[in-house]
């Protein structure tokens, strides 16, 4: 685990806004630019970050929760320069990194424990009640007492969570959080970060997963090579891609040029040959119905020619 706030929660009441990001600007020792010039505003609710790999986003992630300063821009929670007042920001803040780690001498129960003292939860007894009500929430309350490091690799991702939430925090930011999970876990997953926006609260959610954001954020960010070229809604960027997406059946024969030529979707096998799904700014070459697009229709053919053309 990356670090555990060690202070106490002086500001846990405060209810969040939003999160302004001004300009901001990674570069490397060794010159690589991870982000530039990103200007964002994430508000209250569940927020996507969504983009390929290497595009930026845990570089982002990392400098929301203070672990990195960036070397240009400014970033500021309810009008609290981050840099300047990190103990407060960090005071509200839970983070699920990528390469989530646990002590694995702990049980379950002792590590949500351990992790529930360092987010500022010291009376025993309330801390006690928490860390079951957090476990039943997860759905790990059966294998508390189980070493942590015996959990599935769904049930690991599922403490991870776990101890992001303990002690009430107000940000919560979670990277790539179902990579490795079976659908089943990743449905799991996701369900249970939907439900804690009931609160106020902001979770921003960094993936390169795009199902995860279209089934749970209302708004979203498009990162590419370390550049914001998308900010708005999912249901935003499914329109550009409208009227773009097509449906076909080919032969054998046909497929290999149509795979080649295309950006294509997904690919179904059928009495004569392949049903395919493909995004292109056109199609006239053979008989095809358009399909309304979904986010990861949208995501291809933003990636592949609305971003191209704009460039």
């Amino acid at each position: 685990m990356y670090f555990y706030p060690t202070f106490k929660f002086i500001t846990k009441n405060l209810i969040i806004v939003n999160i302004a990001i001004e300009d901001l600007t990674q570069i490397y020792p060794n010159g690589n630019r991870a982000l530039k010039d990103i200007n964002l505003e994430i508000k209250d609710g569940m927020f996507g970050l969504l983009g390929p790999n290497g595009a930026g986003k845990s570089t982002l992630m990392k400098i929301l929760v203070t672990l990195m300063k960036p070397s240009q821009g400014k970033i500021t929670v309810n009008g609290l320069d981050l840099q300047k007042n990190r103990r407060k920001v960090r005071s509200v803040l839970g983070y699920l990194p990528q390469d989530f780690r646990f002590f694995a001498k702990l049980s379950t129960w002792e590590f949500l424990d351990y992790s529930a003292r360092l987010s500022g939860l010291r009376d025993s007894k309330k801390r006690n009640s928490e860390v079951d009500a957090m476990l039943e929430q997860v759905g790990l309350f059966d294998v508390r007492d189980r070493k942590a490091n015996k959990l599935s690799g769904g049930m690991k991702r599922r403490l991870g969570i776990a101890q992001a939430l303990i002690g009430d925090p107000k940000i919560v930011i979670v990277d790539e959080p179902t990579t490795g999970l079976d659908p089943d876990e990743r449905i799991r997953f996701r369900n249970l970060l939907s439900k804690m926006t009931e609160k106020e609260m902001i979770i921003i959610l960094s993936t390169h997963i795009v199902s995860d954001i279209s089934s749970t954020c209302n708004d979203m960010a498009l990162l590419d090579d370390g550049q914001l070229v998308f900010n708005g809604s999912p249901d935003q960027l499914i329109a550009k891609a409208k009227g773009h997406v097509f449906q076909l059946s080919v032969s054998n024969a046909e497929f290999d040029r149509v795979n080649e030529k295309y950006n294509v979707i997904s690919t179904i096998p059928s009495v004569n040959g392949w049903e395919m799904q493909i995004v292109a700014d056109e199609f006239t070459e053979m008989p095809a119905t358009l399909v309304e697009p979904n986010l990861e229709h949208a995501y291809v053919y933003f990636m592949e020619h609305d971003l191209k053309n704009q460039d």
